[in-house]
């Protein structure tokens, strides 16, 4: 590719001919450790490359920037972030080809994809990007979708994800992933995992993330909620009257018809409600990113607070529950792997155009 290193060459210094193939070995070595610090000279297709980033560059803060105002508006946090993760999530290292390989390349767009079982409910956020998307079209459908989520979390009060855009969409339903990628809440689990940590492993680990990787992203639990009609995890289902205290206030719950004692919102506004009520969350203020999901308030309310075996299985298993407990003495640990963490799976099977992707700070 054009920012490939220099390459030795039958022009450059080699050894005498007459030198036993270690020696040359060794010698070419030495020569490539030498120039890699070199680099070609950029062809005109780099360069227009690197032109084509401004307006690019542009569309995303302007999009960053509309999305941020709709997300305040209507408290899409979570769905927004389940789209992207969901989108990212099946990626599998082990397959070398692009696209069979999933991850983060916009194919959860196709019906073909969003029918799966794990998808339910996500046609929702998919019809809130579209307008993103036609207002600027320079942008690719996975781009919008992880930029979407990234601009949820940091709005909701969690780390900036400093991540490279320049995703490249998949074109036809045919190249979207296969189903059974994205992990399941609770046994039987569709890999044969015979318990809930071990399914984590295989999931995540299919995907390049280590035992940290996988707390650290767990914790985006901290917002959001499970809906009956969705995940079927919960009896809790859409509607302020099938709701918890939490997430739609029912009768006996804070006066009813969805007006709560306090605002799940990271900001405390309550008058910006809560978007659509009902369905159980894992934290209190289920609108609000820190690290709530570590204290384990289920614990103290079970009764209106969600808790999976694949929650369980992070206090419970001892790789596990090291990191867990780390993370709930200390936020700004939690953070700094989320972020990273994060960043790692909305560029996992991305194919870039420019080829780098594209760095851009907000």
């Amino acid at each position: 590719s054009n920012d490939e290193r220099v390459r030795h060459s039958s022009s450059a210094r080699r050894p005498p001919t007459s030198a036993s193939p270690r020696i040359m070995d060794r010698a070419n070595a030495r020569v490539a450790a030498t120039t890699a610090h070199i680099t070609r000279a950029p062809t005109s297709a780099y360069m227009e490359d690197v032109v084509n980033q401004t307006p690019y560059r542009a569309a995303l803060r302007a999009c960053r920037d509309d999305l941020w105002k709709f997300i305040d508006e209507t408290n899409a946090n979570p769905i927004f972030v389940r789209l992207a993760w969901h989108d990212a999530g099946t990626f599998d290292y082990h397959v070398r080809s692009w696209p069979k390989c999933g991850g983060a390349n916009g194919s959860i767009r196709f019906e073909e994809e969003m029918s799966h079982g794990a998808n339910a409910g996500l046609s929702k956020a998919l019809k809130y990007l579209e307008p993103f998307k036609a207002k600027h079209p320079l942008l690719s459908y996975a781009d919008v979708i992880q930029l979407a989520g990234a601009t949820a979390i940091e709005h909701a009060g969690g780390p900036k994800i400093k991540m490279r855009y320049g995703r490249v969409d998949v074109e036809t339903p045919e190249e979207c992933a296969r189903e059974g990628n994205l992990p399941g809440a609770e046994p039987p689990f569709g890999d044969g995992s015979p318990d809930a940590a071990t399914h984590l492993r295989n999931v995540f680990g299919r995907m390049g993330f280590s035992d940290r990787e996988i707390v650290a992203l767990s914790g985006a639990h901290t917002i959001g909620r499970a809906f009956k009609e969705r995940s079927g995890v919960t009896e809790n289902g859409y509607g302020a009257k099938n709701g918890t205290k939490f997430t739609g206030c029912p009768a006996g719950h804070g006066g009813g018809g969805g007006t709560c004692p306090f605002s799940a919102r990271h900001d405390g506004d309550a008058d910006k409600g809560v978007g659509m009520e009902g369905g159980r969350s894992w934290t209190k203020h289920w609108l609000k990113f820190d690290n709530s999901y570590f204290k384990r308030e289920h614990d103290e309310d079970p009764a209106n607070l969600l808790w999976m075996s694949t929650d369980k299985a992070l206090h419970v298993d001892d790789e596990f529950r090291k990191v867990f407990e780390e993370y709930a003495e200390s936020q700004e640990a939690f953070f700094a792997d989320f972020a990273a963490a994060y960043k790692k799976l909305s560029e996992c099977g991305a194919r870039w155009k420019p080829v780098d992707g594209i760095v851009y700070e907000w």
